[in-house]
């Protein structure tokens, strides 16, 4: 009897930390969790990071896109996961605006998250299906002011960075659009490609090479200076229109709980990844860039994801846009 109730006691005692003593981390995959279906920006950045975390870790990193709801199903089943390291997920701005958005979840949009590290943040282009019978953002104002509700307006759910977006953008346009929330940026930007959605603002990751392409048409970047890849697209203040700046972001968390030892190699694994001069270029070509050597702990990454609730909240409230 005593044998068995020590056994049992060991067991209980095999918490993340104690598994680890058992052998190097990691010794088996790990789980890139997205919120948000295939294909949208952060889809791709996710798979790009992935694969290059995967050589310093020695073990592949499987992305598993989980999407719906603003990314906060794929949120839900992240909050409970173990926090051993082997199951993280790739975040965004909605990280920074589900706590506000949302008053009843089942898991705590904060509490359940601790920061790896900082990717990158992200240019929003304003864009409009190629048929739009405009070409410059003044013309677009002019369009919205006049047509209101018979335009549609496109994002990725509420809370997502086009949501955010759409608000900003509705705001600084002084009128509403009909929204259409779909469950990720890779179906807005099909129906944009066909033709039957107006109106979008999504992130440079997703949009460059449509708009490089000529299949949808874009009006501006909502960033302080022009974006490389995409040079002849002015910024929403040289188009009339300096309020209207946004910029979105990634970053990889892990699970609260998570024994520091594991935060501080995926940390390491992900500042590799970053140093790949591969992953730089195309960062670059998606018009985005990864963050400085600087802004690469977790504890900038923290303070950095604070700054964003704060910053979100009274603009969400302000808004009065909640999900339940």
């Amino acid at each position: 009897m005593i044998s068995l109730a020590r056994g049992f006691l060991a067991l209980a005692l095999l918490t993340p930390m104690a598994a680890l003593a058992q052998g190097a981390f990691p010794n088996r995959p790990l789980t890139m969790i997205v919120g948000f279906a295939p294909g949208g920006p952060s889809d791709t950045v996710a798979r790009l990071i992935a694969g290059a975390m995967a050589p310093d870790l020695g073990q592949p990193v499987l992305v598993e896109n989980i999407g719906g709801a603003g990314g906060t199903i794929g949120h839900a089943r992240f909050a409970q996961a173990r926090p051993d390291g082997y199951t993280i997920m790739l975040g965004g701005v909605g990280q920074s605006t589900v706590p506000t958005l949302y008053r009843r979840l089942a898991f705590d949009p904060v509490g359940s998250l601790e920061p790896v590290g900082l990717i990158n943040e992200v240019p929003m282009t304003i864009i409009g299906r190629r048929t739009l019978p405009v070409t410059s953002l003044g013309e677009l104002v002019a369009l919205a002011r006049r047509e209101g509700e018979r335009l549609n307006f496109g994002h990725a759910g509420i809370g997502s960075t086009s949501h955010l977006c759409a608000m900003l953008l509705m705001s600084a346009f002084g009128t509403q659009m009909t929204q259409v929330a779909y469950r990720g940026s890779a179906l807005v930007l099909n129906d944009m490609v066909a033709g039957t959605l107006d109106v979008g603002c999504d992130q440079s990751t997703n949009t460059s090479e449509q708009i490089r392409a000529g299949t949808i048409r874009a009006f501006a970047v909502s960033t302080e200076a022009r974006v490389a890849a995409l040079a002849d697209l002015p910024t929403t203040a040289e188009a009339g229109l300096p309020a209207l700046r946004m910029s979105g972001w990634n970053m990889i968390f892990a699970p609260t709980g998570t024994p520091a030892p594991v935060l501080e190699r995926l940390n390491r694994a992900l500042l590799a990844a970053l140093r790949d001069e591969a992953v730089g270029r195309r960062l670059v070509e998606l018009g985005s860039a990864p963050v400085a050597a600087e802004r690469g702990s977790p504890q900038a990454a923290r303070a950095f994801w604070m700054g964003e609730i704060q910053r979100w909240r009274p603009l969400i409230l302000a808004g009065g846009q909640f999900a339940d």
